[in-house]
């Protein structure tokens, strides 16, 4: 659904609504179809339907992602997992890399408790981590390593959490450490906003961050796709975290100068 010819206040009430009563509507029809699909086909459920709903999102809020580059096809298979990795400067930007690469999120592990979004988010298999906790950081890595040992696409923001603007700040190495010892697939991604979208999600709650949001007009942002290359358990994690770092900082000058200012 793209909401034209509307004023700011009527695409708010529009899309606010129309993003939890979305999610809702689609939770319990996922589940049910979950609760009869044999084991064999699950994880393609799964990835339909996360899917579908990150590209339904994409149409609510008039986001247009613009493709720069390939999308590797990925080498699935015991420990030839995709760690997709890329920069993190808006909520939308999780609604984008599942509707471009499919698999599933890490997220911060306050988001499993959020009403309707962390259902969805916990019945799709999200890893939820608590920066501040070393113990949930050392579960984040082996459920990270599992699911890239198994084959599943992992989505991540490394910085770990939102920033302004286009510099890209350290990696958190957690992740990686888990793409080493699965030897993982790794693929840099940059994204990029019109500097005037207002897509940044800095110094708000979420859900100011979605009223503002939901206002917005259309909106053109740009996906820089990098060239995968595969972590070894000889590599030292740190020198793949910033390898990727620096892979990802490219990649987003990249997008910048197709998507402007």
């Amino acid at each position: 659904m793209v909401i034209e010819g509307v004023t700011g206040r009527a695409r708010q009430v529009t899309r606010a609504s129309g993003f939890v009563g979305l999610t809702a509507a689609m939770l319990p029809a996922f589940l049910a179809r979950m609760a009869t699909t044999t084991d064999a086909d699950r994880d393609a459920v799964r990835e339909a339907w996360v899917r579908s709903w990150a590209r339904s999102l994409l149409r609510l809020f008039s986001i247009e992602v613009v493709i720069d580059g390939p999308i590797p096809t990925p080498t699935l298979g015991r420990g030839r997992g995709r760690l997709v990795i890329t920069n993190h400067r808006s909520a939308i930007d999780i609604g984008v890399v599942l509707a471009t690469f499919g698999g599933t999120m890490v997220s911060r592990a306050d988001l499993a408790t959020w009403p309707v979004v962390g259902a969805a988010a916990r019945a799709v298999g999200t890893v939820f981590v608590d920066r501040s906790s070393a113990k949930s950081g050392a579960g984040a890595i082996r459920a990270i390593q599992k699911h890239l040992e198994d084959g599943t696409t992992i989505n991540l923001f490394p910085e770990g959490t939102t920033f302004d603007g286009d510099v890209v700040r350290p990696f958190h190495g957690g992740a990686f450490v888990s793409a080493v010892r699965a030897e993982a697939e790794i693929l840099p991604v940059g994204l990029a906003y019109p500097r005037d979208s207002g897509a940044a999600f800095i110094d708000e709650s979420f859900m100011s961050h979605l009223a503002r949001m939901s206002k917005s007009g259309a909106t053109r942002m740009v996906v820089s796709v990098g060239a995968p290359f595969v972590a070894r358990k000889s590599d030292r994690a740190t020198d793949v975290t910033k390898r990727a770092q620096a892979e990802v900082q490219s990649l987003v000058d990249r997008a910048r100068a197709i998507c402007g200012a």
